[in-house]
């Protein structure tokens, strides 16, 4: 079976079966014991009914068995997907009628749950029959034991492997497909673009296991014969102390994070100076987190990509980061990124569209919507939605998801260029900016800021309008008392705070 992850980690079992592949809160699993413990859970997966195709979702927090479930459900040939343990379970209800799985491999908490999901049903109505329960801890019994039969099932490489769903923060979650050869096509492509220098790499993993944040990077790190460390939440000062004993090489998330592991008072003296790649995407970034990266020999890129891309798509080169911190590459050895108008031509440098990528590993369709995929995947290229704009040099410069476009008065103005230059007032460590609706204008910026210290507004007010139009500075301004609400990928969520903010009587105007 070549060109399947499967045959991958069969390869690795016994090129590097005594390197650790796996490395959760402490405990390790080798190259050798995962494959048997992999092939040791496949053989229960077939026994639960399992064919070629057959999806196995799997619903708990991050953990060893979560990465067993997932590999052995590739080589039973079936199809992976995960499913965010936060998740309520009316959104669980969905998605287990649109995946229609064979098998739910689900953790104590998420058991729970599951007994308040109730019938299931199709998009259309039309009925699905319950799946098989594997409980995480019958998982578990299986790392140990006698050898299974071998499992070994014939699949198309092009075929659905693994089902992404994304974030839902607009609407129905999304469930992205990607193929065995997608998925290996996407890890080359990045090991061709940023080779690390020291083998095997070591990557540490912050985000859940269900988002292109966490499974795809663990996916990553084991197609590459790498070690991937990470532990069932995100800790700061865990995260920390795992970089500076295990000298991780690879880390790459949200700006949330790497933000509170630089707030620690451990950071100041931490060796970090192990990691060789450190990318971030999905916000804005702080000028000032940068330098403090920086300051300690480690170079934070930002990268445009989304769930469709497999998280990562473009990265600023290194040549970049801190000059012009806000660019996100201009492609790479396989990849391209071109700007289109409404009507799909080419734009010149300098004038905003439509950002398009083309490369390997991008998905191969959205899971039963195939006008959906019809729309994003057109003549060869992804169209990711999202406005951008090219620099002279060829560089790309995200302006803002088409959804975060404020129309004030006619003037489009984007939320995350507001955002950037309030990421940059001293105290300010997070920010999102929206629409409010303006008896004058429509619409007009709303800004929900967050810093462990009192902002002071005015001086907030004055630093937007030294380095924004006026109508770009934001006529309200509310200050949390609390860290942003987040979506499992880390980014803030807008839908949340629109719902705190924009369901009632608007805050006091501040201009």
């Amino acid at each position: 079976m070549p060109m399947t992850v499967d045959s991958i980690v069969r390869w690795w079992s016994v090129e590097r079966s005594d390197q650790p592949a796996l490395w959760h809160a402490g405990d390790s699993v080798t190259y050798g014991e995962l494959g048997a413990w992999v092939g040791r859970a496949a053989a229960a997966l077939v026994e639960r009914g399992v064919q070629a195709g057959d999806r196995v979702c799997i619903f708990a927090t991050n953990r060893l068995e979560w990465c067993v479930a997932a590999l052995a459900t590739l080589r039973a040939g079936g199809v992976v997907a995960g499913i965010n343990a936060r998740m309520v379970p009316a959104e669980v209800n969905y998605l287990l009628g649109d995946y229609a799985p064979r098998v739910v491999v689900a953790d104590e908490a998420c058991l729970a749950a599951l007994e308040q999901v109730g019938p299931l049903a199709s998009r259309t109505g039309e009925p699905v029959a319950w799946p098989s329960i594997l409980p995480v801890a019958d998982v578990t019994a299986l790392r140990t034991g006698a050898p299974a039969p071998d499992v070994r099932r014939e699949v198309d490489p092009d075929h659905p492997a693994i089902i992404v769903t994304t974030s839902g923060s607009t609407a129905r979650p999304k469930g992205v497909m990607y193929s065995n050869h997608s998925l290996i096509d996407h890890v080359s492509a990045f090991v061709l673009e940023d080779p690390v220098p020291v083998q095997p790499a070591r990557m540490y993993i912050v985000g859940p296991f269900n988002t292109s944040a966490g499974g795809m990077l663990f996916l990553h790190s084991l197609i590459q014969g790498g070690i991937a460390f990470f532990e069932s939440q995100f800790d700061p000062e865990k995260a920390l102390r795992t970089m500076v004993e295990e000298r991780i090489a690879i880390f790459c998330g949200a700006p949330i994070f790497l933000q509170r592991i630089a707030d620690l008072p451990a950071f100041a003296d931490a060796d970090v100076s192990s990691i060789h790649i450190s990318i971030t995407g999905g916000a804005a970034v702080a000028p000032a987190l940068l330098r403090r990266w920086a300051d300690k020999g480690v170079i934070v890129r930002q990268m445009f990509g989304q769930t469709e891309t497999g998280g990562w798509g473009i990265t600023n080169p290194r040549r970049y980061a801190l000059s012009d911190p806000d660019r996100c590459g201009s492609g790479g050895p396989t990849r391209d990124v071109a700007i289109v108008d409404d009507a799909g031509q080419r734009l010149p440098a300098g004038q905003e569209g439509e950002i398009l990528l083309r490369g390997p590993g991008e998905m191969i369709g959205y899971w039963n919507d195939p006008e959906a995929t019809a729309r994003t995947l057109v003549d060869g290229w992804l169209h990711t939605g999202d406005i951008g704009v090219l620099d002279e040099r060829g560089l790309l410069r995200f302006v803002d998801r088409k959804k975060d476009i404020i129309i004030s008065g006619g003037l489009n103005i984007s939320a995350a260029e507001v955002e950037r230059v309030l990421l940059d007032f001293p105290g300010i460590e997070e920010a999102a900016v929206m629409a409010a609706p303006d008896e004058r204008f429509t619409e007009t910026p709303m800004a929900i800021v967050y810093g462990p210290q009192p902002v002071d507004v005015a001086a907030l007010v004055a630093h937007c309008d030294a380095h924004l139009s006026s109508f770009k500075v934001p006529r309200y301004v509310v200050v949390a008392d609390e860290p942003l609400p987040r979506l499992a990928t880390g980014k803030i969520s807008k839908p949340a705070l629109r719902e705190r903010h924009l369901s009632g009587a608007l805050p006091p105007r501040v201009r």
